[in-house]
């Protein structure tokens, strides 16, 4: 399979079921409670304007990350179910290349564009390289995944692409830890509102991970059976992110049951706004520092360059064109100094 060649006919393929119409409309629904519901929420997120017909507002984009069988693409179709019986409009997106079949339509699907084990197959990789290779191949296609989105983005309420956690899994100690700086990990790197969601609520409650986040003796508590390493370190870096759990977004959740869904949106709002009054100002300082050294590194090149040209003009210049008769003075100048110092 020629890779390349699927990703310049990239098809960007939308499931009938999940479409959104022309007109804006998602299901039925009036025209005028969406204008209030419209207004209510740019007066949330202090937007200013002469009127909400002139907005264009952007979609709330929700990209789910979390631990290998944590329930993400189970959550995700929870999510998806609950846009369809709310009302809600909602794109779907799925980037994991190596799932075999989505219990949910998706707007935008990876393996329409890279084929998985051709990528193995191609490159002679294992599944964890067959994975990353296929994401940064399709990467290189993401500015058109970004132009779909936009073109409908007055369309829709939620792009559904979080980081969900398997809360029985995390009743351990160590592995609760481990969760946690995953979490710190992609809220730093990404510099973007975090919600953190327990997932499984139906098989194992979270309160006990809530408990762990807000008072640091119950968690040296559940750590004080273990004398190892692992159980020292483990303490050491809760104190660490005592601070981390303070400006954390937490709700349990269950995929299966749809438990806490309706207070997963609420956290999502809650950040939305978040990220309008705080994140959105840094983002904007960040770009144009950036666009101020791409700027600055592009007047430098173009200097650099007349300065060569400059310079190739002056060695060219200080190359004369002898005419024959002074080319012949100067070649009896030659002989008249090789008299008078004859080589030894």
């Amino acid at each position: 399979m020629d890779v390349d060649g699927d990703l310049k006919n990239l098809k960007l393929e939308e499931s009938a079921s999940m479409q959104v119409d022309s007109d804006g409309s998602y299901g039925v629904q009036a025209k005028g409670k969406e204008k209030e519901e419209l207004t209510e929420t740019m007066e949330k997120l202090n937007i200013e304007g002469s009127s909400s017909s002139n907005f264009k507002r952007k979609p709330v984009i929700i990209i789910v990350v979390g631990m290998a069988g944590c329930g993400k693409t189970t959550f995700l179709h929870r999510l998806v179910a609950h846009t369809h019986s709310s009302n809600i409009r909602g794109y779907v997106m799925n980037l994991d290349p190596a799932v075999m079949t989505l219990p949910f339509g998706a707007n935008i699907d990876i393996r329409d564009t890279v084929r998985y084990k051709e990528v193995m197959k191609q490159f002679n990789l294992g599944p964890n390289g067959g994975i990353l290779t296929s994401l940064n191949l399709f990467a290189t296609k993401f500015d058109e995944v970004i132009s779909v989105i936009e073109k409908r983005a007055d369309q829709l309420d939620y792009v559904l692409v979080d980081t969900p956690v398997d809360t029985p899994r995390a009743e351990s100690p160590t592995t609760f830890m481990s969760n946690m700086l995953y979490a710190c990990s992609i809220l730093y790197k990404t510099h973007l509102p975090l919600v953190l969601a327990f997932n499984k609520t139906d098989v194992a409650q979270h309160q006990f991970a809530l408990e762990w986040m807000e008072d640091y003796e119950a968690f040296l508590a559940a750590t004080s059976s273990d004398h190892s390493y692992t159980s020292t370190l483990t303490q050491s870096l809760a104190l660490s992110l005592d601070e981390f759990y303070k400006n954390l977004r937490s709700v349990g959740v269950s995929a299966v049951s749809g438990a806490g869904v309706e207070a997963f949106f609420k956290a999502i709002e809650a950040s939305a706004e978040e990220y309008m009054e705080n994140y959105k100002a840094d983002l904007d300082k960040r770009r144009a520092e950036k666009q101020r050294l791409e700027d600055k590194e592009a007047r430098s090149t173009s200097m650099m360059d007349e300065e060569d040209e400059e310079d190739e003009e002056e060695v060219d210049d200080d190359y004369e064109i002898l005419t024959e008769d002074e080319d012949v003075i100067d070649e009896d100048e030659d002989e008249e100094v090789a008299k008078v110092f004859p080589l030894m």
